[in-house]
């Protein structure tokens, strides 16, 4: 008892070492974990910022190109109005006029006769200008972009001036197309080092995403499930960008520190497997070698019995020629039965003892009949008869009387030698139980599970191998079980051995 009490207070001791071991590895790397957090949510802000602000710096940028444009859009109105002046008037002074035209450098410029042919054209890239076909279809840009010009030249005759925007007007505008693409692949999704999705103004179209898993992108639900996520850990970004409309950005916390934020709860049950694995292979090799230490035990005993009991059985003999009082020598003659039966026991430990059909209710009946005259006087002890008394179950009666004589022992002990034993057989669907109970002072709820254990006892005396040993003969060598059906202190206990009635032949028992 004092073993297992100290075994009980040792787990509870490694138990509570184990779960402040566990909480302060939790709480150092929480805490860890949150100063990363800190610092990556810092980080998110600084680029939330940066994002911001090169917004605001694109809109600037394109307030200055728009008003760049307005100042070309006013040259070339300029230049054209100069062309029809040129030609519609008869005023001797014309040099201003001739001087816009002249100084007209970059406004790309097409003029052609009222069938469409090319008549001039200036400010043309050369390919364009060198190549009748790529002529034909600046012709065709131009008009589609802007009315053409009419020039009356002699009497009804007509030419048409075609122009389109000036190559400086037409650069800012490419300039400006590279500046966003700049800004949505560069400062919104590389230099983000945490997933982001950038979509339109309905939140439904994605245009980029970063970082986020080839799976999710690939399905649109996942995709929009993903946004919806993002929204709810940290508010978009709103940005307006020149001929885009109102765009927003999403983000979340990088995959690391989602990974950071397990990684304690991984490690502990990691670790918690590993001593799990250890721990049972600890208690493999260790029930290996108490069976070893059983079986040697067991056998060592029934080597030991033998020589004395072959005495014995001479001195019987000799006691009888002459002349010692036969009662005397009956009952001696049922002790020396008794020890080698023992003897039978001790010897099967390690062995597979052959199973037997015996009726389960005369062998009960030959044990108590026994025990009976070799109990204290105030112990009752009573089989209840079953309905079935001829009821047939596949035992080693040696090993199982065993079982009984330690149950019964137990017992009395408990009800300290004053008390009723009464043993009961219950069949139910293909088994059978055979409930022993007392009216002792009964087991603990927190020792049930221990009772069984080698070395539990509560007498001073004694090694507490009874019940080990009776478990190890129900379970290994019968493939029944045995356990504390009830019991509470001051009300007795039943213990309950269930045996299959249905499986007859030889017990295959493995020792480890």
């Amino acid at each position: 008892m004092d073993l297992y009490s100290r075994k009980q207070r040792w787990k509870l001791v490694l138990a509570a070492a184990a779960m402040l071991i566990v909480g302060a590895s939790l709480w150092y790397s929480n805490r860890i974990v949150e100063r990363i957090r800190a610092e990556e949510r810092r980080k998110v802000q600084l680029w939330a910022e940066a994002v911001q602000n090169r917004a605001e710096l694109v809109n600037y940028t394109e307030r200055l190109f728009e008003r760049l444009r307005e100042e070309e859009r006013k040259k070339v109105e300029l230049w054209a109005e100069a062309m029809l002046r040129l030609v519609s008037e008869n005023s001797a002074d014309l040099s201003f006029y001739l001087k816009v035209v002249s100084d007209n450098t970059t406004v790309p410029v097409i003029i052609t006769d009222a069938q469409g042919a090319v008549k001039f054209h200036r400010n043309l890239e050369d390919r364009i200008a060198k190549d009748p076909a790529l002529l034909q279809e600046e012709l065709k840009t131009m008009s589609a972009l802007r009315p053409p010009i009419e020039i009356a030249v002699f009497g009804n005759q007509k030419q048409y001036l075609h122009y389109k925007d000036s190559r400086v007007f037409t650069e800012l505008q490419e300039v400006m197309d590279g500046i966003i693409r700049s800004f949505i692949s560069e400062t919104v999704m590389s230099t983000a080092a945490v997933p982001v999705i950038y979509t339109d103004s309905t939140r439904l179209r994605v245009i980029e995403h970063s970082n986020i898993e080839p799976e999710v992108a690939a399905d649109s639900s996942a995709l929009m499930a993903r946004i919806a996520q993002m929204e709810k850990a940290n508010p978009p970004i709103a940005i307006q960008l020149p001929g885009k409309g109102r765009h927003y950005i999403f983000y979340e916390e990088s995959l690391v520190i989602t990974q950071l934020r397990y990684f304690p709860y991984v490690q502990l049950i990691i670790l918690g497997l590993f001593l799990l694995v250890a721990y049972a292979l600890f208690s493999i090799f260790r029930n290996a070698e108490q069976n070893q230490v059983w079986v040697g035990m067991a056998k060592e005993t029934a080597h030991q019995l033998g020589t004395p009991l072959s005495s014995l059985m001479a001195w019987m003999e000799l006691l009888k020629e002459q002349g010692t009082d036969p009662a005397a020598l009956t009952e001696m003659r049922k002790d020396l039965d008794r020890l080698q039966v023992i003897t039978e026991r001790f010897s099967k430990i390690g062995s597979a003892p052959s199973l037997e059909p015996e009726k389960l209710y005369h062998t009960l009946r030959a044990t108590v009949l026994y025990l009976r005259p070799r109990l204290p006087g105030r112990v009752r002890i009573d089989v209840l008869a079953p309905a079935d008394t001829e009821l047939q179950v596949p035992l080693n009666r040696a090993l199982f009387s065993w079982v009984i004589e330690n149950l019964i022992r137990n017992a009395v002990d408990a009800m300290e030698g004053e008390g009723a034993i009464t043993l009961e057989v219950v069949p139910e669907d293909g088994e059978v139980h055979v409930d022993v109970t007392d009216t002792g002072k009964g087991i603990p709820a927190a020792q049930q599970a221990t009772v069984f254990q080698p070395g539990f006892t509560t007498k001073k005396r004694g090694w507490g191998l009874g019940l080990s040993l009776s478990r190890r003969i129900i379970e290994q060598y019968h493939g029944g079980r045995i356990f504390v059906k009830q019991s509470a202190p001051g009300k007795g206990t039943t213990f309950r051995i269930t045996l299959n009635q249905g499986v007859l032949g030889t017990a295959l028992v493995s020792e480890e």
